[in-house]
């Protein structure tokens, strides 16, 4: 009997998966495709089966679509309808591809169901896209598996939340397992497991392609450092598309504080001027930052207050009063922030009467009197100033650190990408709210990428005289 396609050993790994959800990749070349196009054949005996095979955008279908053919298209019975994307089997079983360039084309899957769900290149994708796919995940009929499979290089707009998911949850190949509680009409608790994966595979573990193409590992190692390190070795930490590739988070440094824009919390001096920055969010995440600046102007990030259900991207959803009640209580607990003079700082946004009552109106009312003054929101001069800040000084410290007990400012800052219609700015689908709040803060004390931190002064109670301060401040 001919053999349509032999697997590669860490695809046979990945095909051998029992987890709800795998992901395979990191790297190019590991053969992402073709093991989801494998995947996908498994229960194609079964008449009712249905499969669905996603990309962002129908353009990036094609060539997965061509390479189906390869595949597909030899096996007895097999026929593509080109104008649906759907493959039918001689049993009647159909594999689907599809794609999804908005958001809200998700809908275009309601009232559908599918045995097997596949994201080729889930990073191009965003966890509302993801998560919403679980739904229309359920059995076309008996005796089906139901389950979720994706493959991807690293970089796009879902990185941080790929990452976070597969990625840093667990060692590789490692299972993950969440415990999904619910409760029924009769008002009656239930608790499912669910357990998720990640393969990684490089082009080094492509054999095939390595002697089909003996010169790609090459190609690959001629890209750009971050391309490189991102496509070659599946580096997660470096990736195109990256805004902030300054950023390094050195454990090694911590202490001394060098090379690297995380480091260890220690006791704030109480001549140093303090900061509050606030982003608001209902629906998406609201972020609440306390920063310090010391003698040569290095603004450091010492406490942060991140408004999220646990979920990416999601918030929180408390009333303005709630978020202003956990302010104070911080600023009165933390040894830090109790007793300091806090300046602070909010997108204008909040000061918006047009619908009713603001939300900076309700934060300052009593009995926490949590208030801040408007922001400047420009965008690109904002993100010039964490650019400019994230470079060291001649001792080697950045202008910019942060407390190691920032977790959610560690995780989402290198994960930002850039805007693909507005290519300088930060692709604001991204989980940008702790971004967007930092800028706030630094746009109060702008410098020069020239000035020298050492003839920085400290952040000023008037912002608008350090600014002609700063802008003249050169060698």
């Amino acid at each position: 009997m001919e053999k349509i396609w032999v697997p590669q050993p860490k695809q046979i790994q990945f095909l051998q998966r029992p987890e709800y959800e795998a992901l395979y990749g990191g790297a190019a070349g590991g053969g992402k495709s073709d093991a989801l196009l494998a995947e996908a054949l498994r229960q194609i005996h079964i008449p009712h089966y249905r499969a669905l095979i996603l990309r962002k955008t129908v353009p990036q279908l094609r060539e997965l679509i061509d390479r189906s053919h390869t595949i597909y298209g030899r096996l007895g019975g097999a026929k593509y309808n080109a104008s649906s994307h759907v493959w039918t089997f001689a049993s009647g079983a159909k594999i689907s591809f599809g794609s999804m360039h908005h958001v809200q084309d998700r809908t275009n899957y309601q009232g559908l169901r599918f045995d097997l769900i596949c994201f080729d290149e889930l990073t191009h994708f965003t966890w509302d896209e993801y998560s919403y796919m679980f739904s229309r995940n359920r059995p076309s009929g008996p005796g089906t598996r139901v389950y979720m499979r994706a493959a991807t290089n690293p970089g796009g707009i879902g990185h941080g939340w790929v990452k976070d998911r597969f990625v840093t949850a667990a060692p590789p190949m490692t299972p993950i397992v969440e415990q999904a509680n619910y409760m029924d009409l009769s008002g009656r608790l239930h608790t499912k497991k669910r357990s998720r994966i990640f393969i990684p595979a490089s082009v080094f573990d492509n054999q095939k392609l390595m002697e089909d193409s003996p010169g790609y590992a090459a190609n690959l190692a001629l890209l750009p450092e971050a391309e490189k390190q991102a496509l070659l070795y599946g580096s997660w930490d470096s990736f195109s598309g990256q805004v902030f590739t300054e950023w390094r988070d050195d454990p090694a440094h911590y202490r001394d504080a060098k090379h690297t824009h995380v480091i260890a919390p220690f006791p704030i001096p109480d001549h140093w001027r303090i900061w509050r920055g606030f982003d608001f969010g209902y629906a998406k995440p609201f972020a609440v930052g306390w920063f310090a600046a010391d003698e040569h102007g290095r603004i450091i990030m010492i406490r942060e207050y991140y408004g999220t259900n646990g979920q990416p991207n999601v918030g929180a959803k408390l009333h303005p009063r709630q978020i202003a009640q956990v302010i104070r209580q911080i600023e009165q607990e933390d040894e830090n922030l109790r007793g300091r003079h806090i300046l602070s700082v909010a997108d204008p946004s909040i000061f918006d009467e047009s619908r009713g009552e603001s939300v900076a109106a309700m934060m300052a009312s009593s009995p926490h009197f949590v208030t801040f003054t408007a922001a400047d929101n420009t965008r690109m001069a904002g993100k010039m100033q964490l650019h400019y800040r994230l470079s060291e000084d001649e001792r080697g410290i950045p202008r910019f650190q942060v407390f190691q007990s920032c977790t959610h400012t560690r995780r989402t800052i290198p994960a930002l990408v850039y805007d693909a219609s507005n290519v300088e700015d930060v692709d604001s689908d991204c989980e940008d709210h702790i971004y967007d709040m930092i800028r706030y803060v630094l746009m109060e004390s702008p410098i020069s990428p020239r000035v020298r931190c050492s003839d920085l002064p400290l952040l000023q109670d008037d912002p608008l005289e350090l600014r002609k301060e700063n802008r003249f401040c050169n060698f």
